[in-house]
């Protein structure tokens, strides 16, 4: 994960050194080490701006600097004392522009009247209405850090998403109508631009492929998998397929990608599934089925964690315990393959939905805690449906059993337990699709980037 880069400022007029009438500093200068010091050990790389700033010149040299810093993500203020709201208003209301996240910081405690000037400026940025997050919290309370860290990460990405290229293979796959964006729309809340191509392209790069790229393609596969891969024509396909995929993102400058998947590649040359959970393990944000909405989720999710995601149908769902099973058409990243075994092979093995044959992967996720989430639009308006959840692994005896319940046993399983009323996230849903992320930040960072973002949020 890339550390969010932060400004940091402290603000207050009583500076200096200045000492109240009991002869103390007003600015707790160890105070301010120790708030930064929290930071960086938070995973923040910190900017830090020597001069404690107090009037209308110092606050515009200041916040002009960092609107000029096109690798900062956001700026923290830190209130040292207190401060006169007009001496800073106009210049934080001109960084706001940029888009970048703004927090206010206050850490608790009579000496100094911090409070005073970390609630003067809460209420002056409310009274204008800039977009900010107010912390009133200790250094060293890691809740109250989390709530600085995860607004800076949220504002990340949102600066990251900006200008980006979101490329599209083919149009709309099995009909899907909560899975289709609006390029206006994109570009509106997000600054992203959709750029789109047929397959033949697709086709045509595949089948050019060396049989030296096959070769070295196979060497770099085969570490994440205990199988052999199979030597067979339809195997070739998939990778040559993988190889495509690769090539064109990467002469596209694409940031991420969807892809029709079926009908037409899938039954022309070959099933998507194994391309995409390979493009998943490196790193890249992608759907299939040209469902733009997974792909925002599965694109912030994969910018946002350190493991591969996982998408797939809630296939099951079982609201006696809050048991999921998410069942994915034979896509997802082998890296995820849990204790059970390590990822295996199989064959999409589906004639209506591909009939071309194709290369997928066997596995069950491994365990650990995390989130289910989905971006989806409500009558024509962005939504995010969340969830907290842990993924767990049945027991040996018990897997084959849970397995053939689909009728598919072959695909890619993740048992997880949504933490969340489950009538709730029914009703909430927005797709037959879930993506799977792991890491307990993530709930709250995805929080954060809907409110950035202005996408009304639905945390379960």
């Amino acid at each position: 994960m890339q550390k969010p880069k932060v400004g940091f400022i402290v603000y207050g007029v009583h500076k200096d050194g200045l000492l109240d009438p009991m002869g103390t500093p007003f600015i707790d200068d160890e105070l301010v080490k120790n708030a930064k010091a929290a930071l960086k050990n938070a995973g923040v790389e910190l900017v830090e701006y020597d001069l404690v700033i107090a009037s209308k010149q110092e606050a515009k040299e200041c916040l002009t600097k960092f609107k000029k810093m096109d690798d900062v993500d956001a700026v923290v203020l830190f209130s040292g004392t207190w401060v006169w709201a007009a001496h800073l208003i106009a210049p934080i209301r001109d960084f706001s522009f940029t888009g970048k996240g703004i927090v206010l910081w206050t850490n608790p405690g009579s000496q100094g009247w911090r409070p005073v000037g970390g609630l003067v400026m809460h209420g002056a940025l409310k009274e204008v209405g800039i977009k900010h997050r107010f912390v009133y919290g200790s250094y060293d309370n890691s809740k109250e850090i989390n709530k600085i860290v995860s607004w800076c990460r949220a504002s990340q990405e949102k600066n990251r998403l900006n200008m980006s290229t979101v490329g599209t293979f083919g149009g709309r796959g099995m009909g899907q109508t909560c899975g289709v964006a609006d390029p206006s729309q994109w570009m509106k809340i997000f600054g992203v631009d959709i750029d789109s191509r047929d397959t033949t392209e697709l086709i045509d790069t595949a089948k050019n492929i060396t049989a030296d790229e096959i070769k070295e393609a196979r060497k770099a596969i085969q570490v994440f998998f205990a199988d052999p891969i199979p030597d067979d024509e339809t195997s070739e396909r998939s990778i040559r397929l993988y190889l495509a995929i690769k090539k064109i993102v990467k002469k596209e400058n694409w940031d991420f990608y969807t892809i029709q998947s079926f009908p037409g590649l899938g039954d022309d040359y070959s099933a998507t599934c194994f391309a995409q959970s390979m493009m998943l393990n490196d790193g890249v944000g992608t759907s299939t089925l040209g469902d733009f909405n997974t792909l925002l989720t599965a694109k912030l999710l994969t910018d946002l964690s350190e493991d591969p995601i996982y998408y797939g149908d809630l296939q099951h769902i079982d609201k006696t315990n809050n048991e999921i099973k998410i069942i994915g058409d034979g896509a997802c990243p082998p890296s995820l393959a849990g204790k059970l075994g390590p990822a295996g092979f199989a064959e999409h093995g589906i004639p209506t939905e591909g009939e071309a044959g194709g290369l997928s992967v066997k596995l069950v996720c491994k365990p650990g805690k995390g989130v289910l989430a989905r971006v989806g639009r409500n009558n024509g308006e962005f939504e995010m449906v969340i969830t907290r959840c842990t993924v767990f692994e049945p027991s040996k005896e018990e897997l084959e059993k849970r397995q053939l319940e689909c009728g598919i046993p072959f695909w890619p399983h993740a048992f997880v337990t949504a933490h969340c009323d489950i009538d709730r996230l029914v009703e909430a849903w927005n797709n037959e699709y879930a993506v799977l992320g792991y890491g307990e930040h993530l709930y709250d960072e995805l929080i954060a980037f809907c409110e950035l973002t202005g996408i009304k949020m639905v945390a379960l």
